[in-house]
């Protein structure tokens, strides 16, 4: 049985390549005059090129002397202004809470963007229920922490929870705000 299936194959591609052969045709007569047609047309003329101007480099110079460079700093403060305010107001346990502290999985939202929807309490333990932008709801308790500016909560209420934030302020100084993260009402 293969050995008739590929006879029949062979003898199929010998009428193929027979009949294909049959549509060629040797008579470029018809091409030939074509192409010497185009030829013996006469070209286009084309525009010179643009001249091309040399580049001339530009060296800023001040028409006073001790002019202020156009590309530095309007003000910059001096390295013992910045190391003052560098860590000014920060106490001992606030650098503690920012640097030396795992951070939470809500501290990764805004605080704007969580909403409070509900409260537990198991055992003397208040609880809060908080869901996050993407709606998974999270359990969180007095201690845990809210938001980007470091919010720790301090006291869980039937209808809100109160927070500390620790925030760097216009001056770059550390400082302890107080904010509240209230029932979302649906």
């Amino acid at each position: 049985m293969v050995i008739v299936r590929t006879t029949s194959y062979r003898a199929l591609w010998l009428v193929f390549v027979v009949l294909v052969s049959g549509c060629v045709s040797t008579d470029m007569s018809d091409l030939q005059m074509r192409v010497d047609e185009i030829l013996a047309r006469p070209g286009g003329r084309l525009e010179p090129l643009p001249e091309i101007k040399p580049y001339e480099a530009y060296a800023y110079k001040s028409a006073q002397a001790g002019a202020r460079d156009p590309f530095q700093l309007f003000y910059q403060k001096s390295q013992e202004a910045i190391a003052d305010t560098k860590d000014s107001g920060l106490t001992e346990a606030m650098e503690r809470e920012i640097k030396f502290r795992n951070r939470e999985e809500l501290e990764s939202y805004e605080l704007d963007s969580l909403r409070m929807v509900g409260t537990l309490e198991d055992q003397n333990t208040q609880w809060a229920i908080v869901r996050d932008p993407q709606g998974t709801v999270h359990r969180v308790r007095v201690g845990n922490y809210l938001g980007r500016n470091i919010g720790k909560i301090l006291n869980i209420q039937e209808d809100s929870i109160e927070l500390r934030e620790i925030i760097k302020n216009v001056d770059g100084r550390w400082e302890e705000r107080q904010a509240a993260l209230a029932l979302a009402g649906e």
